[in-house]
């Protein structure tokens, strides 16, 4: 088992679900924290519960600049990296890709895709140098087959996939390890940031069946991470026991 204890990681996307929940078992392992979020408050929220040291800042992933700035302004103690997270991503729209929103469209493309990419070509090459590292992605099972009104994020998703793949080539002559985690249904604001802030709408999805949380998420990342040093950990699938693909969930709904 590979120690967490004092590893510095970063983590994107830290201010809600899957990252939060990340964020504290990486505490919990005694791990140091860097975390990033377009919600400021709420990070500082959560710095303020973690039982260990982290550092905290406001960061738009899909902005190029603004990534190459914060990361290159990190203090000295927080810039060896061991760990990289690379959660934030969003879904906007259900929509037939004839009656879709391209507005929708550039967020999930810049966000998923770009704002990955961004984060990745600046943290990388410190791992390549100090010969250590993890780059872990959270893909999705919609990166393994297409649902109806899915398209574009599927698109994303399967990106990050083809991404994740490609770091691992790119990374073999190296010790610096790729992994990604890949959700099913998980009961975050997915839904609610994906209908626009429809919360009635977004409950429906989460209805009649247990769902997976942002913490069962986390655990299979902490898990990854926790490999010995040999070991990588290239794809994981997680689903709640009622989801057998994109669109088979069995619900026990209450007439």
């Amino acid at each position: 088992m590979n120690s967490l204890k004092d590893k510095i990681v970063f983590i994107t996307g830290a201010s809600s679900g899957i990252g939060k929940a990340c964020a504290n078992r990486f505490s919990n392992a005694g791990s140091k924290l860097v975390l990033c979020a377009r919600r400021f408050e709420r990070l500082q929220k959560l710095a303020d519960e973690l039982k260990t040291e982290c550092h905290i800042f406001q960061l738009d992933i899909r902005q190029e600049t603004a990534v190459e700035k914060a990361l290159r302004a990190l203090p000295e103690k927080w810039q060896s990296i061991d760990i990289l997270v690379n959660n934030a991503g969003l879904s906007q729209g259900l929509d037939k890709i004839y009656e879709g929103d391209s507005t929708d469209w550039n967020t999930m493309i810049d966000t998923n895709i770009k704002g990955l990419l961004y984060i990745s070509r600046e943290i990388i090459p410190g791992m390549v140098k100090r010969g250590r590292g993890h780059i872990i992605n959270i893909g999705s099972i919609a990166g393994h087959e297409v649902y109806p009104g899915g398209n574009v994020y599927c698109a994303t998703k399967y990106a990050v996939k083809a991404i994740n793949k490609g770091m691992m080539l790119d990374l073999v002559e190296t010790p610096v390890r790729v992994t990604s985690v890949d959700p099913g249904l998980v009961e975050t604001e997915f839904s609610e940031v994906r209908f626009h802030g429809d919360t009635r709408r977004a409950e429906t999805v989460y209805r009649g069946y247990k769902p997976l949380s942002g913490d069962d998420i986390a655990d299979a990342v902490v898990w990854a991470a926790s490999r010995p040093e040999h070991v990588n950990i290239a794809e994981i699938i997680v689903l709640p026991k009622a989801q057998a693909s994109c669109t088979i969930v069995h619900k026990k709904l209450n007439k």
